[in-house]
């Protein structure tokens, strides 16, 4: 989506703070010993309480109100009562909702309680090179020199990308052009960022594998190896200088 007059940005401005508030208050919910099940439904009462709508569930006919992946599950997790979260668990919890016409996808990753399992580390390299990455968008920057830069700033950490997992453009749909914005660098990708549009920036940083393998249940990405990855997202509107990083309501970088 490109954005053509102040009422279009207002109304992403809504449904981003809708998503970022429920994403924040889902990962101050969270405890152990509560079933990711038990989370996503307070997140469900959250968007519905703001009017929005699940993204997942509208678009896919996905089988929770948002994705709650963990340890080696790398995104799409389905919440289930089966699933309980214990202490120093890798959480990813991803929040995209519609609210009068307008989407907005924001994701995060965060270690449950103390960090027993050393998991800190991964996820704040990938909340760094999210801000970091964000930093040198704009408009005509090319979406493989972003890609390059998450990549190389990945190495330079110690991890790795997942790169079969991308960024999109989002506003009047969930996934719109640029459908793909990776986490590597692609020579093939020609194509530039353009002011004024919106797109959803993620970082998929992992401890070792490069590919997100689809599990049986049709539904979840999990590495084979059992490598971890932490994820972040905003959803985003480029300009000619820093982007207006709509979902700011949940402040990734504390």
């Amino acid at each position: 989506m490109s954005i053509t007059s102040p009422a279009e940005l207002a109304g992403l401005q809504r449904i981003s703070e809708a998503v970022a508030t429920t994403l924040k208050q889902m990962r101050e919910y969270a405890q152990p010993g509560m079933s990711t099940q038990e989370v996503d439904e307070f997140g469900g009462r959250l968007l519905a309480e703001l009017g929005a709508k699940s993204a997942p569930r509208l678009t896919y006919g996905f089988p929770g109100w948002t994705c709650i992946s963990v340890n080696n599950e790398v995104a799409h997790g389905i919440p289930s009562a089966s699933k309980v979260l214990q202490p120093g668990d890798l959480v990813n919890i991803d929040v995209s909702a519609e609210l009068d016409g307008y989407w907005a996808d924001n994701g995060g990753s965060f270690v449950l309680g103390a960090d027993i399992h050393q998991h800190q580390p991964l996820v704040d390299a990938s909340r760094q090179i999210l801000r970091t990455a964000l930093s040198r968008i704009r408009g005509g920057v090319r979406i493989a020199d972003i890609g390059g830069l998450i990549e190389a700033e990945a190495r330079k950490a110690g991890f790795r990308v997942i790169k079969n997992l991308v960024g999109h453009g989002i506003g009047r749909s969930l996934h719109e052009e640029p459908t793909e914005i990776p986490c590597y660098y692609d020579r093939y990708n020609q194509k530039r960022f353009k002011k004024n549009s919106v797109v959803a920036i993620e970082t998929f940083i992992s401890t070792k594998a490069a590919l997100a393998h689809q599990l049986s249940d049709g539904w979840t990405l999990a590495t084979k190896d059992g490598s971890f990855v932490a994820q972040h997202e905003h959803t985003i509107v480029i300009t000619d200088g820093q982007p207006l990083i709509l979902t700011e309501a949940n402040c990734i970088w504390e």
